[in-house]
């Protein structure tokens, strides 16, 4: 029975053995290059670089040529409209005056027009004005054989909505908040980024210190075991301490080949993440030190109302809850639409005489539409659009008054790691000075194995809970920096390069 629990032994440390070799040979094989990367190398490479980084500037782009469109519509626009050619032979019917029925005439004609059109848009009334200038060519190809020229060359007009919804009045309103809301979720979504790497970075910092910490337990625990045996053998200790310095043991070995699979799924999801396409092997520079910061709660809670998008958003929602009982008041009652266009119109055979003699062209078209039977369809638009408004008010008073809440908590949680970080550290020095000092007391027996354990485990809890720590740190910092897009650091706003992204 000893020979088979020694041979068992001797397997498992080549076992291991084997695992480690191989899984070193394969980073090295498959890994082009060593990085040692400290947390703000991974900020930086995140940002410059990653995917999700990549993602955020070309949904900023969509919201900023939307934007641009939104602009044009307030500019001058210049376009040229044209048939060429406007053949068209067919039966045309035709009222004949003198015999007074209709009849069916053959049309064989050529229709060729060029014109150019000034449009402008009237935000403030919703009216557009144009002035146009066109020419047409009118080719009869039939019996009487002819052509005629027929010119337009200048005219200006305008089309006023009159009681009716202003869609470029309510644009204005909303489309610079949207803008806004899209510059200030830009750099929302580059804080995310740093959140996920920061997230990734402890990640790995942690599958790291497992590693190391299975390493050095391996090797102790084979240490310790020796050491059992040869007591066992001289009777200085019971077989239960020999068998639970065994199961240790064992227990070492199954720990180290779970932490090397952990330590290959972190550092491939950190890869990854930072958009590396070569298998880079990554070693983590641990941040040692916090600044010495404690954020003041008022201050954050009004850099958050002034930078938050979504504070922006909400103020959105309540103009465009607004703007749809404008437009259900507008579609409800009298509609009018007045059409005005005055300028100058000839024709003649030749061009020259198309322009000759000039007549006064003017139009003038007041059209309207008045419900006077609609079963309440409008009126229940209307109400239905009030109702949403108040709704939508309600949801947004609640709102802000959870975003402050949260503001007041991730604050004030915040300012509490530095005392965490500052207890976790102390923790781990004195959990790894005391297991050095029982590891000495069971070296000369003057402890027994389960005090050594528990000294053991402390030990490793205590460099967990201190990179936990660490990551608690900076995930509520940037958390912070998130909800109030400030460097509380530098003390200065965050902001983009805007103009850079859309190069």
């Amino acid at each position: 029975m000893k020979k088979y629990k020694n041979k068992t032994i001797i397997n498992l440390k080549l076992h291991l053995l084997f695992f480690v070799v191989v899984s070193l040979l394969t980073s090295s094989i498959f890994a082009q290059s060593d990085k040692k990367l400290s947390l703000d190398d991974v900020l930086e490479i995140a940002k410059n670089q990653s995917p999700q980084s990549i993602l955020a500037r070309h949904k900023f782009l969509g919201n900023y040529w939307e934007y641009r469109t939104f602009k044009a519509k307030y500019r001058p626009a210049l376009m040229m409209n044209g048939i060429v050619p406007g053949y068209n032979r067919s039966l045309e019917k035709r009222y004949n005056s003198s015999t007074g029925e209709d009849e069916y005439v053959e049309i064989n004609q050529n229709n060729i027009m060029l014109g150019v059109n000034l449009t402008q848009n009237i935000g403030l009334t919703g009216a557009s004005v144009f002035a146009r200038s066109q020419v047409r060519r009118l080719d009869n190809f039939g019996d009487v054989k002819n052509t005629q020229y027929i010119t337009l060359p200048v005219s200006a007009g305008i089309n006023q909505p009159l009681f009716a919804y202003n869609p470029l009045k309510w644009e204005k309103k909303i489309e610079p908040i949207k803008y806004e809301e899209a510059k200030k979720g830009y750099i929302d979504n580059m804080e995310q980024v740093y959140q996920r790497a920061v997230s990734h970075f402890f990640n790995l910092a942690l599958a790291q210190q497992n590693m190391r910490i299975a390493i050095f337990n391996y090797s102790n625990s084979d240490t310790l075991f020796l050491i059992a045996q040869g007591r066992y053998n001289i009777g200085t200790i019971a077989e239960d301490e020999l068998l639970q310095m065994q199961l240790r043991f064992l227990n070492a070995g199954a720990d180290m080949n779970q932490r090397i699979i952990d330590l290959q799924i972190q550092e491939f999801q950190l890869r990854s993440f930072l958009g590396y396409n070569d298998n880079v092997n990554i070693e983590l520079i641990i941040p040692n030190e916090i600044p010495d910061l404690t954020i003041e709660i008022s201050k954050a809670m009004s850099l958050a109302h002034k930078n938050n998008p979504e504070i922006l958003a909400l103020e959105r929602q309540l103009v465009e809850a607004e703007r749809d009982v404008a437009v259900a008041r507008g579609e409800k009652g009298f509609r009018a639409n007045l059409a005005a266009e005055f300028g100058y119109s000839g024709s003649g055979p030749t061009p020259p005489d198309a322009y000759a003699n000039l007549l006064d062209n003017q139009v003038v078209n007041l059209s309207f539409s008045m419900p006077i039977m609609d079963w309440g369809l409008g009126r229940g638009r209307l109400k239905m659009a009030q109702s949403n408004q108040e709704v939508v008010k309600t949801n947004v008073l609640q709102d802000k008054i959870d975003f402050d809440q949260s503001i007041f908590l991730i604050v004030a949680q915040f300012n509490f790691q530095d005392d965490q970080l500052s207890i976790a550290a102390k923790s781990d020095t004195i959990a790894a000075r005391r297991y050095e000092v029982t590891k000495q007391r069971f070296l000369i027996g003057k402890i027994d194995v389960l005090d050594l354990n528990v000294a053991d485990s402390e030990k490793d809890i205590a460099r967990r809970n201190f990179i936990t720590a660490l990551r608690n740190y900076w995930t509520d910092f940037y958390n912070v920096r998130r909800l109030t897009l400030y460097d509380f650091i530098k003390n200065e706003s965050l902001t983009a390069d805007f103009d850079s992204l859309v190069d």
